[in-house]
C-alpha cells in the first residue's frame, strides 16, 4: 500500500480495565471500538481481545450503521480487560471546503420541518432531542449570535465552534460521563464530550441537524501543535450542511470545538450517534461487582503502510 500526500496510516491501541470489589457473576457488554470505513477512512486491521474470554461474542451494526460487538461473560471474574488494536488509513476529508458557499442556515432548517407528504430526510432525526441532549433554550440563545439572518450554515457552525472553544475551558475530570449538558454549559468547563454536547445541543435548538462523533486523536499530530483530548477517547460534532463545496456527498461536516479545528488526518472516527449514550466505547449490565475502578489508556500513532493491505470495511467476523 502506497500513500499519497497528506494521507496517513494510524494505529490505535485502546485498553480498558475494570477492577471490581466483588466477583461479577454475569455480564453483558456492548463495545464501540472498531473504526468506521468510508471514502476518506479505511479500516486496514482490527483486533479485539477480551480477558476473561467471553462465552459469547457477536459482531454487528447498530441503527446508525456503526460497527459494534456484543460480549457475554457467564464465568465469575474480578477483573475485565478489553484491548482493541486498529490500523486505519486516513485521508483529508474536506479538501476545498468553502463555508461561505453553503446554503443559508434557515433554508436547511426549514426543509427539515415536518410537512405532510414531503420526502423524508434521515438527517431530521438529529434535530430531535435525545437522552443526553434535551431541548434547552439557553443553548439556543447561545447559538443565535453565530447565525444572523441569511448566514451560510457552514460559516455559522464554524463560528459557533470557535466561540465554544474560546468561552469554555477544557478541564480533565471536571465532569462525569452522565453530567447533564446544562451543568457543563453553566460552569463553562468540561471535557471533549461536554463541549461536543454543548455544540450539538445549540445547533439542534435552532433546528439544525447535529451528530455526536466518538473517535480518537493522533497522540503527536503532524502539525506539531498539541491537541487536547489525545491519549483518550475523543468526541466532536458533525453538522448537516448539504450542498456545501468541499463537504462529502452525505452532507456532514466535522467540527472539533475542543481544539477549534476542522478534523483532518489526525482524527479517527469510530461511531456517530445522537449523543454519548449511543456510542459509549464500552457499556453494559453486570450482576455483582460492587464498587469498581476503571482504567483507560489510548495511544494513536502513525505507522508505515502495510503492503497490499486489504480493505476491511465490513464488520470484522468474530
Amino acid at each position: 500500500m502506497s500513500l499519497h500526500a497528506n494521507e496517513v496510516v494510524l494505529e490505535v491501541l485502546h485498553e480498558t480495565t475494570y477492577d471490581y470489589e466483588l466477583a461479577v457473576s454475569l455480564a453483558h457488554h456492548l463495545a464501540y471500538l472498531q473504526p468506521l470505513s468510508d471514502a476518506h477512512q479505511r479500516l486496514l486491521d482490527h483486533e479485539l481481545q477480551v480477558d476473561p474470554q467471553p462465552n459469547r461474542r457477536r459482531a454487528g451494526r447498530d441503527v446508525f450503521g456503526n460497527p459494534c460487538c456484543y460480549l457475554t461473560l457467564l464465568k465469575p471474574h474480578r477483573r475485565l480487560g478489553v484491548s482493541a488494536r486498529s490500523q486505519v488509513w486516513v485521508a483529508p476529508r474536506f479538501i476545498g471546503l468553502a463555508p461561505e458557499f453553503s446554503p443559508p442556515w434557515e433554508a436547511v432548517r426549514d426543509r427539515l420541518r415536518y410537512v405532510a407528504g414531503a420526502p423524508f430526510d434521515p438527517a431530521v432525526e438529529f434535530v430531535q432531542p435525545s437522552p443526553y441532549l434535551p431541548r434547552l433554550d439557553a443553548l439556543g440563545d447561545y447559538a443565535v449570535p453565530s447565525f444572523p439572518p441569511g448566514r451560510p450554515l457552514a460559516a455559522g457552525a464554524i463560528d459557533l465552534m470557535r466561540r465554544i472553544h474560546g468561552d469554555f475551558r477544557y478541564e480533565a475530570r471536571s465532569t462525569e460521563v452522565d453530567t447533564p449538558v446544562a451543568r457543563a454549559f453553566a460552569q463553562r468547563r468540561g471535557v471533549c464530550q461536554d463541549l461536543a454536547h454543548v455544540m450539538a445541543g445549540a445547533l439542534r435548538r435552532l433546528g439544525l441537524p447535529a451528530r455526536y462523533v466518538s473517535g480518537y486523536l493522533r497522540t503527536c499530530p503532524a502539525t506539531g501543535s498539541v491537541l487536547v483530548g489525545a491519549d483518550a477517547s475523543h468526541a466532536w460534532v458533525q453538522v448537516y450542511t448539504p450542498g456545501t463545496p468541499g463537504v462529502p456527498a452525505d452532507g456532514w461536516l466535522d467540527l472539533d470545538p475542543t481544539n477549534d479545528l476542522i478534523p483532518g488526518v489526525d482524527h479517527v472516527r469510530v461511531a456517530v450517534g445522537r449523543d454519548y449514550g449511543d456510542v459509549a466505547p464500552l457499556r453494559g449490565v453486570i450482576r455483582g461487582g460492587g464498587r469498581h475502578r476503571l482504567t483507560v489508556g489510548v495511544t494513536t500513532r502513525p505507522v508505515p503502510p502495510v503492503p497490499d493491505a486489504p480493505d476491511r470495511s465490513e464488520v470484522q467476523a468474530i
